[in-house]
């Protein structure tokens, strides 16, 4: 037994509409991917716009950071000539103290005699 192949007939208007259906779907896909690449262009731009910021404002806390540790260091040394001074003023004062106690000492005598 042999059988038959199955034949389907279609009007070639048919077959052409058909496909131009099928390229229809495939053209709204396409633009609906092309939409979604523009949305993503615009969003990577917008990231490359905020890490420019971000990289500004890194920049110039550096600076500030570079510029407090000038600060600091200006006034760890300052504090240090600070205490430098107040060793030299203590022996300097009880010097002074000591010379005119010595003086008003040798002139008491002087003066009750």
């Amino acid at each position: 037994m042999m059988t038959e192949p199955g034949s389907v007939t279609y009007s070639i208007p048919e077959i052409l509409k058909g496909i131009e259906e099928k390229f229809n779907k495939i053209e709204d896909k396409f633009d609906k991917i092309d939409g979604k690449l523009e949305a993503i262009q615009k969003d990577v731009k917008d990231l490359k716009i905020e890490v420019t910021e971000v990289k500004t404002e890194f920049r110039n806390l550096k600076e500030n950071v570079r510029d407090i540790k000038t600060v600091q260091n200006t006034l760890v040394n300052e504090v240090a000539d600070l205490k430098g001074v107040k060793s030299l003023v203590i022996p300097i004062i009880v010097a002074v103290i000591t010379a005119f106690l010595t003086l008003l000492t040798r002139f008491i005598p002087n003066i009750i005699m």
